[in-house]
């Protein structure tokens, strides 16, 4: 499957790992009110399957919830059961991915090189997530795309307010907000308003540098 949920939203993609339930739900709340409207769960957090559930319940489609770190088909089977609506991998997983097209469940399976990225591209992606996308940058984007431009991709790893306008031009798609959107500090003060600030710069640097 090609699209991702809640496509006439901007494709920034909130991640969070290791997060506390109710950490997730407040930090989730603030993120959408900032106008990001997909999140993902890593499998790695302590309680992410609980977590997924009780977010799709919550946000009730206001903020689609999706399952990272995703590295096993047990480990799909888990993220779909408890709600998932989108899929993200670390690293090129055949049969992950190839049972999220069977299911037209988008995935975002992760790459680095181009041959694993025209690898996970041509198995079904309806996304390539690039990460660690600060080692290699921008340009590393806008080279890959020069052989293979029908290849969306997702930079994830450092992407900033002031980067992402960098990476747009450069070719990608989405992109994969960690620790640069869930700041520790903020998560930890339950600063919930400056991370919803923090939220609608994105968008904003995301809007202005499609304009």
């Amino acid at each position: 499957m090609r699209d991702w949920p809640l496509s006439d939203v901007p494709p920034l993609v909130g991640i969070m790992r290791g997060l506390t339930l109710e950490q997730a739900l407040r930090g989730t709340e603030a993120v959408g009110r900032g106008g990001v409207r997909l999140v993902e769960v890593t499998m790695n957090s302590p309680t992410a399957l609980e977590t997924i559930s009780a977010l799709r319940e919550s946000m009730q489609g206001e903020v689609e919830v999706g399952a990272g770190t995703v590295c096993t088909p047990a480990e799909l089977e888990q993220a779909l059961e408890a709600g998932a609506r989108f899929i993200v991998t670390p690293v090129v997983v055949p049969e992950i991915i190839q049972k999220c097209v069977e299911l037209a469940i988008p995935v975002a399976p992760g790459a680095f090189t181009p041959t694993e990225i025209y690898q996970a591209w041509t198995l079904g992606a309806s996304v390539v997530k690039v990460f660690p996308a600060e080692v290699l940058g921008p340009a590393f984007m806008r080279a890959v795309r020069a052989p293979l431009p029908e290849v969306r991709l997702m930079p994830t790893g450092g992407v900033t307010v002031e980067t992402l306008g960098d990476y747009l031009q450069a070719g990608a798609t989405a992109f994969g907000l960690g620790s640069p959107l869930f700041a520790p500090d903020l998560i930890r003060a339950e600063d919930w308003k400056s991370l919803e600030a923090r939220a609608g710069a994105f968008v904003a640097a995301y809007r202005q540098a499609k304009s």
